[in-house]
């Protein structure tokens, strides 16, 4: 097994009307280093017109299901521009077109249009997962929930502790119950923890689930300070890495041009 340059993208949550200029500038960075596999973890849609938590609010009027999956289509337009527009390049001077793969882990926003459906059996054949494109734009999409092995690590929205299926509370917490290097999103902020197995091969486990400039106003003033950005994951071999970490400062300085 080859070592690997994976780049992870944990939530950006997209929705109608924030700022996506970070998108532009992780465009660039793929394009400049051309990670061999891109991995989102999830919630790239926020789908905040299927929010239960907000019915009845003032917050929740206004808001479209059409209109949720225009913006995170539109998002996967920004971000993957800069690489399509590379590509078109390449093949035009005939040169080895860069390809990375690209996986996807549908994140529990996703699945709200799954829970909808699941509640109204009208919308059956009206919504879909479908509708975000995310396989038209390239991506390798898996279910939520579902955990998908990369050079060893495991990746997943989130990944599960105790009978009642809640995500793991805090990246030591995962690492104890997975016993593997494994790479989540779906809370807010950085979470890392390590530990080693029997042969005293270094496993890391890390939960990331903000990639995004807007605030959450569910979260108040204190709780939306919290470190965001994207993953780096260099020299990946059976659940080992060299982790890089890409904040919103970094790439904004180096790609916001």
């Amino acid at each position: 097994m080859s070592k690997k340059f994976i780049l992870v993208l944990p939530d950006a949550q997209v929705k109608p009307g924030v700022d996506i200029s970070h998108l532009e500038w992780m465009g660039k960075y793929i394009v400049k280093k051309r990670p061999d596999i891109i991995v989102n973890i999830g919630d790239w849609a926020d789908m905040e017109s299927l929010s239960t938590w907000d019915i009845g609010k003032k917050s929740f009027e206004g808001r479209r299901y059409n209109k949720d999956i225009e913006a995170a289509i539109h998002a996967q337009e920004v971000l993957l521009g800069p690489l399509r527009a590379l590509q078109e390049r390449q093949r035009a001077n005939k040169k080895r077109v860069y390809s990375p793969r690209m996986v996807l882990t549908l994140g529990n926003h996703e699945n709200r249009i799954d829970r909808a459906i699941e509640s109204d059996s009208k919308l059956d054949g009206l919504i879909s997962t479908d509708d975000l494109k995310y396989k038209e734009f390239g991506w390798e999409v898996h279910k939520f929930l579902d955990v998908v092995m990369i050079q060893g690590i495991a990746f997943s929205h989130y990944f599960c502790t105790g009978a009642m299926g809640r995500p793991s509370s805090s990246a030591q917490a995962q690492l104890n119950k997975q016993h593997l290097s494994c790479i989540a999103g779906h809370q807010q902020g950085l979470q890392i923890a390590t530990g080693k197995r029997a042969d005293g091969q270094l496993m890391t486990s890390i939960i990331a689930g903000s990639f995004y400039l807007h605030e959450e106003d569910y979260l108040g003033s204190q709780s939306n300070v919290h470190w965001r950005g994207a993953l780096a994951l260099h020299n990946c071999e059976n659940g080992h890495f060299d982790l890089n970490l890409l904040p919103m400062s970094y790439l904004k300085s180096k790609y916001g041009k």
